[in-house]
């Protein structure tokens, strides 16, 4: 239970570096789609070699920033003398290897929008797998706690690498490194990072909330009437409790919403290439056809917190191992059961944001993406916890969801009525 405490800390600074590797990553994809839909190869060209610069600058510099202050960082966090040791040694090693995140993700949306998209999918799997066979003997062979499951998390990324790194100096590959496309071109930079803010918003987005979120489950969970444990029930580390069993709660959420982004990053090329390319009917089809897989995704999410929430938690945590560990477990029962509440409706809002994003539209996904967190989630984060303790933080995420899906759905509805108007006027001029 305590490393579960600890490793719920390091939430916020993953999706800080995730912040900006998405920058760099998801912008270059979408233009490197549009350049290939228009033809211009060469300016394709230029991007590969930019991302790899891009990258490798901010992995490094980003990594070495962090670890240098990692420790006021994580108290910043809400990191407590019991949580920070393991919280810190999972961090130290994941920033060590924070290039290697860096260059495997953004190589990897590269290869999804150059028509490799199982070669990325194959690069994924093979990363987890290696990771799932990496952990257990690191952390219970080697004796390496949660050093160890940080350190196979960066060999298996990058072992992908080097397999990603192969197929970008064969000879045989559409796209290949080339010693002329190592150049800073001012131009694709300022086009990546403008297409890229949205999900860097996102994501910063995600770490600041989860900052107060955590802030908010240490001074107020257990103060609740409805909070099921508190207290009166169990003396000393009760935030620290809420808080680890919030980390529990906030990984079950991100696998079924990585699923749906998933289908979310697989309609990029084919939106931005068709954008591109004017054959607007396309990219309302395929729009059609994601909305759909992620609902469908986050509904059976939805099914699975709602009824099986207590073997849910299970997964992570085992409840006669003490009163900490029971403790967590009726946290996570409860937490899921309140955050999942409208949880089919965020495979919409996620298709959403990044269907814009795909469109070039850079200023309406920035707005989507800071919707949910900082117009919606933020502020009730602020005033339903010091009223109504843990149950009120865990209420604060569905009335977000709702709000944010509300207004997607009015931007969404404007932007298919203008492809309709368009797709009618290159009809008629026909």
């Amino acid at each position: 239970p305590n490393a579960i405490m600890g490793l719920a800390l390091t939430g916020p600074i993953m999706s800080l570096t995730a912040a900006f590797g998405a920058m760099v990553g998801v912008g270059a994809a979408t233009l490197m789609s549009v350049r290939l839909g228009q033809k211009d190869y060469g300016t394709a060209q230029r991007i590969l070699g930019n991302v790899i610069i891009l990258n490798t600058v901010i992995g490094i510099g980003l990594g070495l920033t962090l670890q240098l202050f990692l420790t006021p960082i994580l108290r910043f966090f809400g990191a407590s003398d019991l949580t920070i040791g393991p919280a810190r040694d999972f961090m130290t090693v994941i920033l060590a290897g924070n290039i290697v995140t860096h260059l495997y993700l953004g190589l990897n949306s590269l290869l999804r929008s150059t028509n490799r998209p199982k070669q990325a999918m194959y690069a994924t799997f093979g990363t987890v797998i290696l990771n799932c066979i990496l952990a257990p003997l690191f952390i219970f062979v080697f004796k390496w706690g949660v050093a160890g499951s940080a350190l196979a998390t960066v060999v298996a990324q990058f072992t992908a690498l080097m397999v990603q790194m192969h197929h970008y100096t064969s000879p045989t590959s559409f796209l290949r490194f080339k010693r002329k496309s190592f150049r800073l071109n001012g131009r694709i930079i300022g086009a990546i990072l403008s297409i890229g803010m949205a999900p860097f918003l996102l994501n910063l987005c995600a770490s600041l909330v989860t900052r107060f979120m955590n802030t908010a489950l240490l001074n107020y969970g257990g103060t609740g009437s409805d909070d099921v444990v508190t207290s009166a029930m169990f003396e000393g580390g009760v935030g620290d409790i809420y808080v680890g069993a919030y980390g529990i709660m906030n990984r079950v959420l991100l696998l079924f919403v990585m699923v749906a982004q998933g289908f979310n990053q697989g309609m990029q090329p084919i939106v931005g290439y068709n954008y591109g390319a004017k054959q607007y009917g396309r990219v309302i089809k395929v729009l059609k056809y994601a909305i759909i897989c992620a609902s469908c995704v986050t509904t059976f999410a939805f099914v699975i917190g709602i009824l099986f929430p207590y073997e849910v938690a299970s997964l992570f945590v085992d409840a006669s191992e003490g009163s900490s560990a029971r403790a967590m477990t009726e946290i996570v029962a409860q937490g899921l059961r309140v955050a999942m509440l409208v949880f089919p409706l965020v495979g919409f809002q996620i298709v959403a944001g990044g269907f814009f994003q795909y469109i070039g539209r850079a200023p309406l996904a920035m707005f989507l993406s800071t919707t949910r967190q900082l117009l919606f989630l933020l502020p009730l984060l602020l005033i339903l916890p010091p009223k109504f303790g843990a149950i009120g933080a865990w209420m604060a995420m569905p009335m977000a969801d709702a709000a944010a899906v509300f207004i997607a759905a009015l931007l969404l509805f404007v932007q298919i009525r203008k492809l309709r108007r368009e797709e009618r006027k290159m009809h008629f001029n026909r």
